[in-house]
Formats: C-alpha cells, structure tokens, sequence
C-alpha cells in the first residue's frame, strides 16, 4: 500500500494565480470540485457504492480540518461549510463524515481520529459515533527510533470504545506499507510505511497484535445481539474508584444477581482503568479479577471471553534469511555484518556535479526549490561562481581560518560543494548552515544541492511552506567582509543528469559510461552503482539490506523502490522493557535506538525474475555496495504460554437463534501458526508445569511434564498450524494444586526445506 505525497496535493495546483489551499478561496474550490466529482463519478461508473452493491459505505470530505480550521479565521468556517455542501450536492447515496470536525453540519457525521476514542460523541444525538482513524502505530522518520503501539493497549481501546457505545471503527493503518517511488511524505519520513500494523508491510502476520485484535473482534461479534439491542446508553455500573462496568441488554438487570439460566440476552464489558493494580471486582453475583488498564468482555453476562491485557495469541519473531541457492542453509538477522552477499561484481558511473545540461538555466538570486523542480526530482542544484583574491587567500592564511558559507534557512537536505568537491552538508527542517570551505586565488565553482526528502503533508498554508532555501546566502570570513550571494547569478539544475537519462532502466544502460568498481569509488559521492542478481528462490517476500550505503534511491529492473538512508537514531529514548499500561503516545515504548532507523527496504516479487535481475543505486555520500544483502523475509520463530485457567477458545462459544450467546466448557487451547507456504519443523521448547521466562527465553521450572516435548512434537512438526488442549488429561498431572502453564516455543520453514529435514530424520 502506497502513500499519497503532499497530502495529495499535486505539486501543479500550487501555480494556479491566486490560489489558498483549504480555504474559502474560489481558484481551489473550483479545482476541489473537479477533483471531488471526478472520484464520486468513477465509484458511480463502477458500482461500487452499497446502493449499487458495491462495498463502499461512508465517505470522507476533507480531513481532520478541524485541527487547522482557526488558522484561517471565518474564511475556514465557509470553507468546511462549503465542502459539506458541495459534498452533499453529489448526491452519493450514503453518508459523508468529516472526522475531527466538532462543527459539521447535522447532514455531514463528525468522526474522532485518535489513539483513543471512548471518550468520543458526535455534535448531534442523531449521530451515531464513528471512529474512522483509530492509530494502532505512529509514523517513523528518518534519524528516529521506531514507534511501537503494544497489543494490549490497542485492544484494551478498542474495547473502550464499544464499551462505551461506540458504534464503528476502523483501524489506521491495518495493513503497513511501503512508499515505493517518492511517495513518502513528511518531510523526513521513511521509505517502509509498516506503521507497526497488525499485517507488516511484506504482508506478513505481526504476532500478537493480529491475532489479540482478532480475538478482541470475535469476542465483540459475540456480543452484537445485546449490543444492538440498545436504543440508548448501555446500563452503567461503578465498580470501584478505577473500575467500571457496561451492560448491554433488551432489559434492566441487576447486577448484584446471577442472570444465569433466565435467558435474557446480555453482555457485559468490566473495565479497570487503573494503571498499576490488578482489582478483583463483584457483579452478577460473581467475583471478577481484572489486570491493570483492562477490559474483560462477558458475552452472556457471565463468562469471560476475553481479557485485553491477557494476551493468549502466539507471539511470533520476523527474520530475514538468505534465499540465495548457495546461501540458502545459513541463517541471517536482522544485521548486515558478515555475509552473505548480493553481489561481488559493481559497476559505477559519476554523477556530474552541479550543471549537466539538459533543464539547466540561469536566473538571478535564490528560487524556491519546487518552484523549479515540479517534485519530478528530489535535487536541484544551484551554481554560481566567486573570485577569490590573493589578499583573501592571504587574510585567511594568517588567521589560520577557512571562509563559510551560510544560509538563513535549509530544508530537507543541503550539500556544499566547491570546484565539485563535497565541502559538507546539513540536515534539518528550516534550519540554518554554516559550512566552512576550502577555496583558492581566482574563480570558485560553488554549488549549492538542494534535496527535499518528502512534501509537507500536513498542516495550514500547505501552499506556501515550499523547500530548498530562505533569507540569505552568504560568503564570510573574507578580508573585506562578507560577499551577499542571495541576488547573484545561479545556474539551476533540475534532478541529476542519470535520473533524467534513465540509467536505472534495462532499456537505458547505454546512456551511461559505467566501469567496473574500484576500492575508492565506494567513498565517492554523487556515484551510480549497478550490478547483476538472481532472485531467491520461493515465494517469500523479498528485502534489501542497505545498511552499507550512505543515502540515495535504489532501482530494481527500473522500478524505484524508494530512498534509502542510514541515519542512525539517538542512543536514548528505547526503554529495556514496555509496559503496555497508561495512556499510548508515539514517544512510549520505541525501539531501534543507536541503529539506522532503517536498513530492509522491501523488494516486490513481481518486479523480480528467475536471474538477470538489474540493481541500480545513486549514491549521494559514499557507501560499500559490496555490503548489500538480498534476504527473504518470513516468520521463523513462534511461540506462546497459555495457562490451564486461561479463557476456553472462542470457537467453544455459539449464539442462539435468539441471540443468547453460551459458552461450551472446554479446555484452553495454544495454538500455533506459521506463514502461509510454511510449517512447523521443530519445536525447539516445550514445558507442561511451571516454565518461566518469555519467547526466545523459556526455561523449564521445577514442576515439569517429561511427556510434553514428544506430545507437542507429534502434534505440530510438519503442519502449517496446531492447537493444543492445555489440560492435565494430555500431559498428566506433574504438581498437584498447582497452577500449570504450556509454553512451546518452535521453528517455521518452507514446506519443501521442512519435508527435507523429515526425510532426513
């Protein structure tokens, strides 16, 4: 799944005369509803509205303008009010919703985008409560660590927020992505768009989130009879200073009574909201214990379905290995150290520095960066020459002093050169660069590279926040003074002279003088490499290890698979552990601290064949090609620890056709699951008793079922998943009165590699 860039915002619109995004502004209202009709016309042409049997059930018109709204004054209240009207003139034939917009209009539905949204009510009482982004992970830039929402508390939101009469919900992201081309967006945000969502970006299953929120959904569609059955609030009941319950039934019930055998049907959600203590808690004749930050939801009014902070799913541990032939029996991580290796054979072709013809121009003073480019290109070189006296020279030789070069203003990436040498660069939103330079008696190339790294796509006055540079450009530290370069003559340069003639195409290679690598080029900026691969055998989704390299864009058979940069993240910020309890917000529980925040960039199998595959990589810094790694990605350990006083499976549970919802009385289940295409090829630890420790840490306790390693094995080796019965009547008893867990711990592998390793045994 792709990102739009600039908000969706083509960079065109910004040259229209006259022209205000978001506003009450007649130029991009006209282009707004050219825009707007043209959509509404496709899904109208395709049938996909409900009305026509199509799956599309609301709409969107504008989003979260409600956050930006006072900055444009009265002119942003028409403007809402307008897009309302407009939108509502189409005549679509199902609702539209404006999410974070407390002023909409009683035809349009105000929905909530946030972390949380339990606390949530629409403007109107005839408004049902909609919760359209609901932010199970953050963003990732570029030179941060990575954001990690835990799946307790994802779920534990969730169930707040149908707790609490919410009505809809959708997960922001659900599915991860990745910006493949220069779709991402920012500024500074980076190629993959996994967003810790509960399918990552190689469409591979992130355990446990994915199947806790799955749980967490099953266990609310049991509820749906009693949910639905509520013309207004559920019936509220304090449990303690902390602790809450909602019921959800066609009729009054007391709570201090079992409802048990009457019929009725009814559903419960127990809430215990504070962050540190588990609570034991009294209704419907029955004592409850609940852990911290936790919703326990009771289909029948009864019995526990569900815990979110109990999580009962496996949890599962990606890896990337080498899916080369000759590779394919040795194991990698997640670092690049070591080996194997994509290629040993580079070829490279220099970038020119500052002109190369093709779009050049000369303008006088300082021009705004997409302006010029369009967005067709992230770099735009700006060039202009400076006469250097000898009494400067010797001004600076007395000193011991360099001159500077300085700019008021930078954004997102500039680099020095002079005479088509790396002077030095500056990274930075809006921020200033001094760079000292090296230059001699006479004339001085000096050229300035601009390099956005996303659009800015959110926020007012989109329109003019621009990129490159602002104020002034300056030469200090002469023996007269400084020398302003803001209004002298600059030769521009639109993109680089390899992009534009295609190098990175199988089509193109002829454009360029390429030769083989030598040991310097690997530090030479502004370098082209390419090089020849063959495709991992399988179907696993495949990553690139770009860890070696600098920062630059990567193409594949002329697909660009989008920027890469090996920005490392601050060293603080990623705590030893994470506690899913308290309120989520993007700075909690981040990992990736001290390392580049991102090395796996992913590669698509259909822009991939057999063998002769073409990888082509702009370097900007300098970087050892010889480095990269081509792995496939996949789910290699798996694991869980479930109790025998944990929740009997949902599947134990049916509904009636009246609605009632019971529950058969079975044992806990572990179940285990790898990929699609994989199976479980050995169970590297299993324990019936007391096990401690966690995934990739189980240790045997004191009270241990000898039997259970050959059980769990007969039950899942060679099999794609497995459940099992977490009871004494499997494993024996090995400590009367005493609690028993079952933790296992096994290995997934391609089912051909695993029908190997069974023949061998």
């Amino acid at each position: 799944m792709s990102r739009p860039k600039a908000s969706g915002f083509p960079v065109w619109l910004r040259d229209i005369p006259g022209i205000e995004f978001r506003t009450d502004n007649e130029p991009y209202k006209a282009e707004m509803r050219t825009f707007v009709t043209k959509i509404v016309n496709i899904m109208k042409e395709e049938k996909l509205y409900s009305w026509q049997g199509g799956p599309i059930i609301l709409q969107q018109i504008e989003n979260e303008y409600g956050n930006i709204q006072s900055r444009y004054g009265q002119a942003g209240k028409r403007y809402m009010l307008w897009a309302a009207e407009m939108a509502l003139a189409l005549d679509t034939g199902i609702p539209w919703v404006m999410c974070r917009q407390t002023d909409a209009p009683e035809q349009i539905l105000d929905t909530c985008n946030a972390f949380y949204c339990d606390g949530f009510k629409p403007n109107s009482y005839n408004k049902p409560t909609i919760w359209t982004e609901d932010w199970d992970g953050w963003y990732a830039d570029w030179g941060e660590s990575l954001p990690h929402r835990p799946a307790q508390d994802s779920a534990f939101a969730v169930a707040r927020f149908y707790q609490r009469g919410g009505s809809l919900q959708n997960y922001y992201m659900y599915f991860g992505g990745t910006n493949f081309e220069r779709t991402a967006g920012g500024p500074r945000q980076i190629t993959s768009y996994d967003y810790d969502a509960p399918i990552d970006e190689y469409g591979i299953l992130r355990q446990p989130k994915w199947g806790h929120l799955k749980d967490l959904h099953a266990a609310i569609k049991l509820c749906e009879p009693a949910l639905t059955a509520v013309d207004g609030s559920p019936q509220y009941v304090k449990l303690g200073p902390n602790q809450e319950a909602h019921v959800y039934s066609r009729g009054k019930v007391h709570a201090n009574g079992s409802i048990s055998g009457n019929g009725q049907i009814c559903s419960a959600f127990l809430a215990n909201i504070d962050e540190h203590k588990y609570v034991s808690v009294w209704i419907f004749g029955k004592s409850y214990s609940l852990p911290p930050w936790s919703v326990s939801i009771l289909p029948d009014c009864e019995n526990v379905a569900f815990n979110t902070a109990t999580v009962g799913t496996q949890t599962s541990i990606f890896t990337v290995e080498s899916g080369s032939p000759s590779y394919s029996s040795m194991p990698r991580s997640l670092s690049l150290i070591g080996g194997p290796y994509l290629s040993s054979t580079w070829w490279t072709s220099k970038e020119p520095i500052g002109r190369w013809g093709q779009g050049s121009f000369a303008a006088q003073g300082i021009l705004e960066h997409l302006n010029v480019t369009k967005d067709i290109s992230d770099y735009l070189s700006y060039t202009t020459s400076v006469n250097i006296s000898d009494e400067d020279v010797a001004f600076w030789n007395s000193k011991g002093v360099l001159p500077s070069v300085t700019i008021d203003q930078i954004r997102d990436v500039a680099r020095v050169f002079v005479n088509g040498k790396l002077a030095g660069s500056k990274v930075g939103h809006w921020v200033s660069l001094s760079q000292p330079v090296q230059l001699v008696q006479g004339p001085n190339e000096l050229t300035l590279l601009s390099e956005i790294v996303g659009i800015q796509n959110y926020g007012a006055f989109l329109e003019k926040d621009g990129a490159g540079f602002r104020g002034q450009v300056k030469l200090t530290g002469l023996s007269n003074g400084d020398i302003d370069l803001t209004n002298s003559l600059w030769t521009y340069q639109i993109g680089l002279k390899g992009e534009f003639s295609r190098i990175y195409s199988p089509e193109d290679q002829g454009y360029a003088k390429w030769s083989s690598m030598q040991n310097d080029d690997t530090q030479t900026p502004f370098t082209w490499f390419k090089t020849i691969f063959d495709a991992p055998e399988g179907k696993d989704p495949v990553a690139i290890g770009l860890g070696s390299m600098g920062k630059g864009q990567a193409w594949v058979n002329g697909h660009l698979i989008g920027r890469y940069w090996s920005i490392v993240a601050p060293q603080s910020g990623c705590p030893s552990s994470c506690n899913y309890a308290g309120a989520y917000g993007d700075s909690k529980c981040r990992s990736n601290c001290g390392i580049a925040t991102q090395s796996w960039y992913h590669i698509p199998r259909e822009w991939l064949q057999a063998s002769g595959n073409l990888l082509v990589l702009f370097e900007e810094t300098g970087g050892d090609p010889s480095q990269i790694s081509l792995e496939v990605h996949y789910t290699k350990t798996i694991c869980s620890k479930i109790s025998e006083t944990y929740y009997p499976p949902l599947s134990s549970w049916s509904r009636a056709a009246n609605g009632h919802a019971s529950m058969n009385t079975v044992a806990p289940e572990l179940q285990l699951q790898c990929d699609e295409g994989h199976v479980i090829s050995k169970i590297t630890f299993a324990s019936y008793g007391t096990p401690s420790g966690g995934c990739q840490n189980f240790s045997v306790g004191n009270c241990h079922a000898s039997t259970t390693l050959d059980l769990v094995t007969e039950a899942c080796v060679g099999k794609n998943k497995c459940s099992i019965s977490v009871t004494n009547d499997v494993f024996g008893d090995p400590c009367r009165k005493v609690v028993k867990d079952l933790a296992v711990e096994a290995e997934c592998s391609p089912t051909l590699a695993s029908k190997e390793l069974r023949d061998d045994m």
